[in-house]
């Protein structure tokens, strides 16, 4: 039995949505049964079952119907509480004032039937903004969560754990017998749902900024300070303020929380932290005013833990079916590449993605500083970097130590996280690829010759002949298309020899992007590619067709929208298996997209 110490939720177990809790009044709560008509259409009759949902917003009235139609189809532990009743869905779960004020772009759910976010429209100034909606707690519910913190937080300060167990599972049975011991001859089952809601939510999980940390089209949160609205990057909508802040107590508690869930220590005399949330997601806390005048802050920078795949970036536009075909040829036949870009342009995205090439059973070595890499491989050892554990620095473990440890482990494919200033850590991933291993890694610039001058100058002043044995450079953009913010590969250069015997560095481009068509073209011939032709054996006639082969599979998997992680690594492996039958099928329009995904 091991001891364990819950994060404790907020002191005063107050909401942090709208600087408080919202409550709606009962104008706003009550509902009629007339419906208005979206885009001059009439809208749909609700199944008879939910008539009584029926609201004076269609919008209003196709929440209430989707909260309810849960509830309907949830295996409920009716020992607990049963379903709510349809009144109390439609008058006690949700604050649907904001529809006065805003128009609603589009909704998703991010924990139903509990939470859900949309993306709002003034309509006075056209500008977004993203919402955050929770069930709404009236002056006596909040009472009743306050007291259930209290009794929580002293029940669980000091729970036993066996080193197997669920600790959520296990809060979430707490919880259920304190509410049931407290709080369930004195409220409605709804009610008991919405608390034990808010219980798990502050307890367990992040607080008031959990529904957004659900959200998958959300890359960072970033808090600037007191009385200062949350921040959102959206993957399509870029940078938003939220409905949600936190005044001063509120701030530097959750930040303390943070850092606790990060397994990390902040002080007022160590105000500064960077560490990595449980799920991966890489946190950056500053506390207290000294260092930062409004305030504690932070910025979390989410994890995903499912990744884009080829497909994906093929469909979102970052790259063209050509280029991931050549993508494809260059990694199954081990030539080592570099993604260079400036922050946020997707270049650890980019690396992910293509690394879905490396043959299925190839050894796989990954080294990162936090962990964003996600790879379908079993034999792939994944190794982290770790700060000192002591005040006197020892338990560190660096990039350039794992880097070591890797070259003994003898992997085929090394993938280091990114290239920074440490002139070691240059040093080693170049002389991996020198000694025979191929490797990937990162780095910031914004060009080829950006990414030259950063290797071949100080700090990381790595020498022209370490630089030639480099196959591949990428460069990713982040750039705007009719006012939305998009990520482009900018172009794919090839590092040969210059003429000079090798005491340059000549880099021939390969593709570039067009802007103006926002598409990608071929430059050049790739050596690359033809370098691998040789090697094989292959005429430029059987060249041309293995490259074309890959592109027709893209090309067959974007039709077929089969995007998915799980379903694009099965399409990958189920080629470099059965190629031959695959191909023969497609031509003849035979194949199925089941038999690639089951």
């Amino acid at each position: 039995m091991a001891d364990f110490s819950w994060d404790d939720a907020d002191e005063r177990g107050e909401e942090a949505t709208d600087g408080g809790t919202a409550v709606a009044s009962e104008a706003d709560a009550e509902t009629t049964d007339d419906t208005e008509a979206v885009d001059g259409r009439e809208p749909e009759e609700p199944p008879e079952q939910d008539r009584g949902l029926v609201a004076d917003h269609p919008i209003k009235g196709e929440v209430l119907r989707e909260a309810k139609a849960w509830f309907n189809d949830a295996d409920l532990d009716e020992t607990f509480a049963t379903a709510p009743s349809t009144n109390f869905i439609k008058t006690k779960l949700f604050d649907f004032s904001y529809l006065d004020s805003y128009d609603e772009v589009e909704r998703i759910w991010v924990n139903k039937p509990f939470a859900y976010v949309s993306i709002l429209r003034d309509p006075q100034t056209d500008k977004l903004r993203y919402h955050v909606h929770e069930p709404i707690l009236t002056e006596f519910e909040e009472y009743v969560r306050e007291d259930l913190v209290k009794i929580l937080r002293n029940s669980l300060m000091y729970q036993d754990l066996d080193d197997g167990d669920d600790r959520e599972a296990v809060f979430e049975r707490k919880v259920d017998e304190i509410i049931d011991d407290h709080a369930a001859a004195t409220v409605e089952d709804g009610t008991l749902h919405k608390l034990k809601y808010y219980l798990i939510r502050d307890f367990v999980h992040l607080g008031p900024i959990d529904p957004i940390m659900r959200d998958p089209n959300i890359e960072d949160v970033s808090c600037d300070g007191v009385d200062i609205p949350v921040y959102v990057y959206h993957f399509e909508h870029r940078d938003l303020p939220t409905n949600i802040t936190f005044d001063g107590q509120e701030l530097s508690s959750f930040a303390l929380r943070l850092a606790q869930r990060a397994g990390e220590q902040i002080s007022v005399s160590e105000p500064l932290m960077d560490g990595t949330l449980p799920d991966g997601s890489r946190v950056q806390l500053t506390f207290g005013s000294d260092v930062s005048t409004r305030g504690s802050n932070f910025t979390i920078r989410k994890f995903a833990n499912i990744p884009f795949t080829p497909v994906d970036l093929i469909e979102r536009g970052t790259f063209s079916v050509e280029q991931m075909a050549y993508f494809w040829m260059a990694i199954e036949n081990n030539r080592s590449l570099i993604f260079s870009g400036g922050t946020g342009s997707g270049k650890t995205t980019s690396m992910n993605a293509v690394s879905m090439f490396i043959p299925e059973d190839s050894k796989v070595v990954s080294i990162e500083d936090t962990r964003e890499i996600t790879l379908p491989h079993d034999n792939w050892i994944q190794s982290l970097t770790r700060d000192s554990i002591t005040s006197e620095g020892r338990g560190e473990v660096s990039m350039y130590e794992l880097l070591q440890a890797a070259l003994r482990q003898r992997p085929e494919y090394l993938l280091v996280g990114e290239i920074r200033t440490e002139q070691n850590v240059a040093f080693t991933f170049f002389q991996a690829i020198g000694t025979g291993h191929t490797a990937y890694t990162t780095i910031h610039a914004e060009s080829v010759a950006g990414v030259l001058n950063r290797l071949e100058n100080d700090p990381l002043s790595v020498p022209t002949q370490m630089i030639l044995d480099l196959d591949i450079i990428s460069v990713q953009k982040q750039t705007f298309l009719d006012g939305d913010r998009v990520r482009r590969n900018d172009g794919v250069t090839e590092i040969r020899a210059g003429d000079d015997g090798g005491e340059t560095v000549r880099a021939i481009d390969v593709f570039n992007r067009d802007a103006d068509a926002d598409a990608h073209q071929k430059m050049n011939n790739s050596q690359v590619l033809q370098d691998i032709a040789d090697d094989r054996g292959w005429s430029k006639k059987e060249l041309a067709q293995e490259r074309r082969k890959r592109e027709e599979f893209l090309q067959y998997l974007l039709e077929n929208d089969i995007t998915g992680y799980h379903e694009v690594t099965n399409a990958i492996h189920a080629f470099g298996n059965e190629e031959v039958e695959l191909m023969r099928q497609i031509e003849e329009g035979t194949l199925s997209p089941a038999d690639l995904t089951e």
